[in-house]
Protein backbone atom coordinates (compact mmCIF):
# COMPACT_ATOMS: atom_id res chain seq x y z
CA UNK A 1 0.00 0.00 0.00
CA UNK A 2 2.95 2.30 0.63
CA UNK A 3 5.57 2.74 -2.02
CA UNK A 4 8.99 4.32 -1.89
CA UNK A 5 10.06 6.78 -4.55
CA UNK A 6 12.52 9.64 -4.87
CA UNK A 7 13.56 9.44 -1.23
CA UNK A 8 10.16 9.67 0.45
CA UNK A 9 7.15 7.50 1.09
CA UNK A 10 3.84 8.05 -0.65
CA UNK A 11 0.45 6.43 -1.00
CA UNK A 12 0.69 5.81 -4.73
CA UNK A 13 -2.80 5.67 -6.21
CA UNK A 14 -4.48 4.31 -3.08
CA UNK A 15 -5.44 5.87 0.23
CA UNK A 16 -4.00 4.31 3.40
CA UNK A 17 -6.06 1.89 5.41
CA UNK A 18 -7.34 3.30 8.72
CA UNK A 19 -5.12 0.99 10.78
CA UNK A 20 -2.02 1.90 8.74
CA UNK A 21 -2.77 5.61 9.03
CA UNK A 22 -3.24 5.25 12.78
CA UNK A 23 0.03 3.29 13.08
CA UNK A 24 1.92 5.98 11.19
CA UNK A 25 0.51 8.70 13.41
CA UNK A 26 1.27 6.79 16.58
CA UNK A 27 4.85 6.23 15.48
CA UNK A 28 5.46 9.97 15.78
CA UNK A 29 2.65 11.44 17.93
CA UNK A 30 2.32 13.68 19.76
CA UNK A 31 5.02 15.16 17.52
CA UNK A 32 4.87 15.03 13.73
CA UNK A 33 1.19 14.42 13.03
CA UNK A 34 1.24 14.32 9.22
CA UNK A 35 3.67 17.20 9.04
CA UNK A 36 2.56 19.01 12.18
CA UNK A 37 4.28 19.31 15.53
CA UNK A 38 2.51 20.47 18.68
CA UNK A 39 5.44 21.98 20.54
CA UNK A 40 4.30 23.87 23.63
CA UNK A 41 1.39 24.22 26.02
CA UNK A 42 0.93 27.97 26.50
CA UNK A 43 -0.66 29.82 29.40
CA UNK A 44 -1.62 33.50 29.62
CA UNK A 45 -3.00 35.77 32.31
CA UNK A 46 -6.48 36.56 30.98
CA UNK A 47 -7.46 38.98 33.76
CA UNK A 48 -9.28 42.01 32.34
CA UNK A 49 -8.53 40.89 28.78
CA UNK A 50 -11.54 41.48 26.53
CA UNK A 51 -9.75 40.98 23.18
CA UNK A 52 -8.78 37.32 22.87
CA UNK A 53 -7.79 37.93 19.26
CA UNK A 54 -4.75 39.88 20.50
CA UNK A 55 -1.44 38.08 20.19
CA UNK A 56 -0.62 37.30 22.93
CA UNK A 57 -4.03 37.54 24.62
CA UNK A 58 -2.46 38.48 27.95
CA UNK A 59 0.71 38.36 29.97
CA UNK A 60 2.39 35.02 29.17
CA UNK A 61 3.36 32.63 31.92
CA UNK A 62 6.35 30.29 31.40
CA UNK A 63 5.21 27.75 28.76
CA UNK A 64 5.34 23.98 29.11
CA UNK A 65 7.57 22.32 26.50
CA UNK A 66 6.08 19.01 25.41
CA UNK A 67 9.60 17.74 24.74
CA UNK A 68 10.06 17.79 28.53
CA UNK A 69 6.94 15.72 29.26
CA UNK A 70 6.85 12.11 30.36
CA UNK A 71 4.34 10.13 28.29
CA UNK A 72 2.50 6.90 29.01
CA UNK A 73 3.13 3.60 27.23
CA UNK A 74 0.96 3.86 24.13
CA UNK A 75 0.30 0.12 23.97
CA UNK A 76 -1.77 0.37 27.16
CA UNK A 77 -4.33 2.63 25.46
CA UNK A 78 -4.28 1.25 21.91
CA UNK A 79 -7.77 0.02 21.00
CA UNK A 80 -7.93 -1.77 17.61
CA UNK A 81 -11.74 -1.93 17.83
CA UNK A 82 -12.14 1.86 17.80
CA UNK A 83 -8.83 2.51 15.98
CA UNK A 84 -7.80 4.87 18.76
CA UNK A 85 -4.98 5.46 21.22
CA UNK A 86 -4.20 8.09 23.83
CA UNK A 87 -0.93 9.77 24.75
CA UNK A 88 -1.11 11.08 28.31
CA UNK A 89 1.72 13.00 29.93
CA UNK A 90 2.90 15.50 32.50
CA UNK A 91 6.08 17.54 32.91
CA UNK A 92 9.14 15.61 34.07
CA UNK A 93 10.17 18.60 36.18
CA UNK A 94 7.20 20.23 37.91
CA UNK A 95 8.51 22.43 40.74
CA UNK A 96 5.15 24.16 41.26
CA UNK A 97 3.30 20.80 41.20
CA UNK A 98 0.82 22.24 38.72
CA UNK A 99 0.40 18.76 37.21
CA UNK A 100 0.37 16.85 40.49
CA UNK A 101 -3.25 15.85 39.83
CA UNK A 102 -3.42 16.77 36.15
CA UNK A 103 -2.33 15.67 32.71
CA UNK A 104 -2.26 16.66 29.07
CA UNK A 105 -3.69 14.04 26.72
CA UNK A 106 -3.59 13.57 22.93
CA UNK A 107 -6.18 11.09 21.68
CA UNK A 108 -5.72 9.93 18.08
CA UNK A 109 -8.49 8.07 16.27
CA UNK A 110 -8.63 6.76 12.72
CA UNK A 111 -11.87 6.07 10.86
CA UNK A 112 -12.90 3.19 8.61
CA UNK A 113 -15.85 5.01 7.01
CA UNK A 114 -17.49 8.40 6.71
CA UNK A 115 -19.45 9.81 9.61
CA UNK A 116 -19.37 12.12 12.62
CA UNK A 117 -18.19 11.56 16.21
CA UNK A 118 -20.78 11.59 18.96
CA UNK A 119 -19.14 14.52 20.79
CA UNK A 120 -19.10 18.14 19.53
CA UNK A 121 -17.92 19.70 17.35
CA UNK A 122 -18.73 16.54 15.33
CA UNK A 123 -16.47 17.22 12.36
CA UNK A 124 -17.34 15.25 9.24
CA UNK A 125 -14.70 12.58 8.63
CA UNK A 126 -13.93 10.05 5.90
CA UNK A 127 -11.88 6.85 5.78
CA UNK A 128 -8.76 8.87 4.88
CA UNK A 129 -8.77 11.01 8.03
CA UNK A 130 -7.78 10.92 11.69
CA UNK A 131 -9.06 12.99 14.57
CA UNK A 132 -6.74 14.43 17.17
CA UNK A 133 -8.34 15.50 20.44
CA UNK A 134 -6.31 17.49 22.96
CA UNK A 135 -7.51 17.50 26.58
CA UNK A 136 -6.03 19.37 29.55
CA UNK A 137 -7.46 17.87 32.75
CA UNK A 138 -6.85 18.64 36.42
CA UNK A 139 -3.76 20.83 36.03
CA UNK A 140 -3.55 23.82 38.37
CA UNK A 141 -3.43 27.14 36.46
CA UNK A 142 -0.79 29.71 37.32
CA UNK A 143 -3.46 32.44 37.60
CA UNK A 144 -7.11 32.82 38.49
CA UNK A 145 -8.18 33.58 34.91
CA UNK A 146 -5.63 31.66 32.89
CA UNK A 147 -6.13 31.18 29.17
CA UNK A 148 -4.41 28.16 27.65
CA UNK A 149 -3.13 27.59 24.16
CA UNK A 150 -1.01 25.38 21.92
CA UNK A 151 1.88 26.24 19.66
CA UNK A 152 1.62 24.24 16.43
CA UNK A 153 4.38 24.05 13.82
CA UNK A 154 3.67 22.86 10.31
CA UNK A 155 5.47 22.51 7.00
CA UNK A 156 5.44 25.57 4.79
CA UNK A 157 5.13 25.54 1.02
CA UNK A 158 7.78 27.52 -0.74
CA UNK A 159 9.20 30.63 0.92
CA UNK A 160 5.84 31.74 2.33
CA UNK A 161 3.60 30.26 4.99
CA UNK A 162 0.16 28.97 4.06
CA UNK A 163 -2.83 30.89 5.35
CA UNK A 164 -5.68 29.66 7.49
CA UNK A 165 -8.84 29.53 5.40
CA UNK A 166 -12.21 30.31 6.95
CA UNK A 167 -15.44 28.77 5.70
CA UNK A 168 -18.79 30.07 6.89
CA UNK A 169 -22.18 28.37 6.81
CA UNK A 170 -25.73 28.99 8.01
CA UNK A 171 -25.87 25.38 9.26
CA UNK A 172 -25.06 24.82 12.95
CA UNK A 173 -26.94 21.57 13.63
CA UNK A 174 -23.82 19.60 14.53
CA UNK A 175 -22.01 22.43 16.37
CA UNK A 176 -24.65 24.83 17.76
CA UNK A 177 -23.87 28.53 17.35
CA UNK A 178 -20.58 27.73 15.51
CA UNK A 179 -20.94 28.88 11.93
CA UNK A 180 -17.27 28.67 10.93
CA UNK A 181 -14.78 26.01 9.87
CA UNK A 182 -11.02 26.71 9.69
CA UNK A 183 -8.55 24.69 7.64
CA UNK A 184 -5.03 24.47 6.28
CA UNK A 185 -4.33 22.80 2.94
CA UNK A 186 -1.10 21.34 1.58
CA UNK A 187 -0.59 20.72 -2.13
CA UNK A 188 2.42 18.45 -1.61
CA UNK A 189 2.46 14.78 -2.58
CA UNK A 190 0.47 13.34 -1.01
CA UNK A 191 -1.82 16.36 -0.44
CA UNK A 192 -3.18 16.82 3.04
CA UNK A 193 -5.25 19.07 5.24
CA UNK A 194 -5.94 20.12 8.80
CA UNK A 195 -9.49 21.12 9.74
CA UNK A 196 -11.10 22.39 12.94
CA UNK A 197 -13.93 24.52 14.27
CA UNK A 198 -12.93 27.61 16.30
CA UNK A 199 -14.38 26.21 19.52
CA UNK A 200 -13.16 24.33 22.60
CA UNK A 201 -15.09 22.99 25.58
CA UNK A 202 -14.69 23.40 29.34
CA UNK A 203 -16.68 20.25 30.16
CA UNK A 204 -16.20 16.65 29.10
CA UNK A 205 -19.74 16.46 27.74
CA UNK A 206 -19.22 19.38 25.38
CA UNK A 207 -22.23 21.56 24.77
CA UNK A 208 -23.27 25.08 23.93
CA UNK A 209 -23.10 26.19 27.57
CA UNK A 210 -19.44 25.10 27.90
CA UNK A 211 -18.21 26.32 24.49
CA UNK A 212 -15.07 28.46 24.50
CA UNK A 213 -13.84 30.58 21.57
CA UNK A 214 -10.74 29.30 19.83
CA UNK A 215 -8.53 31.89 18.15
CA UNK A 216 -5.74 31.03 15.69
CA UNK A 217 -2.91 33.49 15.15
CA UNK A 218 -1.50 34.05 11.64
CA UNK A 219 1.22 31.65 10.55
CA UNK A 220 4.79 32.89 10.71
CA UNK A 221 8.16 31.33 9.72
CA UNK A 222 10.07 29.63 12.51
CA UNK A 223 13.42 31.03 11.46
CA UNK A 224 14.36 32.17 14.95
CA UNK A 225 14.48 28.67 16.44
CA UNK A 226 15.13 25.22 14.98
CA UNK A 227 12.44 22.55 14.90
CA UNK A 228 13.55 18.92 15.08
CA UNK A 229 12.16 16.89 12.23
CA UNK A 230 10.47 13.65 13.14
CA UNK A 231 11.09 10.54 11.01
CA UNK A 232 7.45 10.47 9.89
CA UNK A 233 7.71 14.03 8.53
CA UNK A 234 10.86 13.19 6.57
CA UNK A 235 9.29 9.97 5.28
CA UNK A 236 6.19 11.73 3.99
CA UNK A 237 7.58 15.02 2.74
CA UNK A 238 11.32 14.58 2.37
CA UNK A 239 13.90 16.93 3.94
CA UNK A 240 12.13 20.19 4.69
CA UNK A 241 13.55 23.28 6.35
CA UNK A 242 10.72 25.77 5.89
CA UNK A 243 8.52 25.36 8.94
CA UNK A 244 5.77 27.75 9.96
CA UNK A 245 4.06 28.06 13.32
CA UNK A 246 0.86 29.46 14.77
CA UNK A 247 -0.75 29.63 18.20
CA UNK A 248 -4.20 28.40 19.16
CA UNK A 249 -5.71 30.16 22.21
CA UNK A 250 -8.80 28.82 23.97
CA UNK A 251 -11.29 30.81 26.00
CA UNK A 252 -11.95 34.38 27.09
CA UNK A 253 -11.70 36.27 30.37
CA UNK A 254 -15.50 36.27 30.69
CA UNK A 255 -17.96 33.41 30.49
CA UNK A 256 -17.03 29.73 30.93
CA UNK A 257 -13.38 28.82 31.16
CA UNK A 258 -10.85 26.24 32.23
CA UNK A 259 -11.17 27.49 35.81
CA UNK A 260 -14.75 26.16 36.07
CA UNK A 261 -13.95 22.44 36.18
CA UNK A 262 -10.23 22.39 35.34
CA UNK A 263 -11.05 20.83 32.00
CA UNK A 264 -10.33 21.90 28.42
CA UNK A 265 -10.72 19.94 25.19
CA UNK A 266 -10.26 20.79 21.52
CA UNK A 267 -10.19 18.58 18.44
CA UNK A 268 -9.06 18.76 14.84
CA UNK A 269 -9.12 16.55 11.76
CA UNK A 270 -6.02 15.66 9.73
CA UNK A 271 -6.06 13.64 6.58
CA UNK A 272 -4.77 12.71 3.17
CA UNK A 273 -6.35 14.06 0.01
CA UNK A 274 -9.04 16.76 -0.26
CA UNK A 275 -10.85 17.69 2.97
CA UNK A 276 -14.43 16.51 3.60
CA UNK A 277 -17.00 19.08 2.53
CA UNK A 278 -20.02 19.70 4.74
CA UNK A 279 -23.38 19.80 2.94
CA UNK A 280 -26.50 21.32 4.45
CA UNK A 281 -27.96 19.01 7.07
CA UNK A 282 -31.42 17.42 6.63
CA UNK A 283 -32.79 19.63 9.42
CA UNK A 284 -31.70 22.86 7.72
CA UNK A 285 -32.91 21.60 4.33
CA UNK A 286 -36.31 20.84 5.90
CA UNK A 287 -36.51 24.30 7.46
CA UNK A 288 -35.58 25.91 4.15
CA UNK A 289 -38.16 23.82 2.30
CA UNK A 290 -40.88 24.89 4.73
CA UNK A 291 -39.81 28.53 4.67
CA UNK A 292 -39.65 28.67 0.88
CA UNK A 293 -42.60 26.38 0.26
CA UNK A 294 -45.10 28.01 2.63
CA UNK A 295 -45.58 31.20 0.52
CA UNK A 296 -46.06 29.03 -2.57
CA UNK A 297 -48.70 26.92 -0.83
CA UNK A 298 -50.51 30.07 0.34
CA UNK A 299 -50.55 31.47 -3.19
CA UNK A 300 -51.72 28.15 -4.61
CA UNK A 301 -54.49 27.91 -2.01
CA UNK A 302 -55.61 31.48 -2.68
CA UNK A 303 -55.71 30.82 -6.41
CA UNK A 304 -57.90 27.71 -5.92
CA UNK A 305 -60.33 29.69 -3.72
CA UNK A 306 -60.64 32.41 -6.37
CA UNK A 307 -61.24 29.83 -9.10
CA UNK A 308 -63.96 28.07 -7.11
CA UNK A 309 -65.72 31.35 -6.28
CA UNK A 310 -65.55 32.42 -9.91
CA UNK A 311 -67.06 29.10 -10.98
CA UNK A 312 -69.96 29.48 -8.53
CA UNK A 313 -70.88 32.92 -9.87
CA UNK A 314 -70.59 31.81 -13.53
CA UNK A 315 -73.14 28.98 -12.99
CA UNK A 316 -75.81 31.38 -11.59
CA UNK A 317 -78.76 31.85 -14.08
CA UNK A 318 -80.44 35.25 -14.17
CA UNK A 319 -84.33 35.33 -14.04
CA UNK A 320 -84.49 38.31 -16.42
Amino acid sequence: MCGCGQGYWGWGHRAPSPMLLLSLLLSAAPFGLLGEETRQLLEFDGTNMSNTAADPPGKPYPPYSLAEFSWNNITDSLDPATLSATFQGRPIHDPTRAFANGSLAFRVQAFSRSGRPAQPPRLLHTADTCQLEVALVGASPQGNCSLFGLEVATLGQGPDCPSIQEQHSIDDEYAPAIFQLDQLLWSSLPPGFMQWRPVAYSQKQGGRESALPCHASPLHPTLTYPIPQSPIVRAFFGPQNNFCAFNLTFGASTGPGYWDQHYLSWSMLVGVGPPPMDALSPLVLGIMAVALGAPGLILLGGGLVLLLRHKQYSEYQSIN
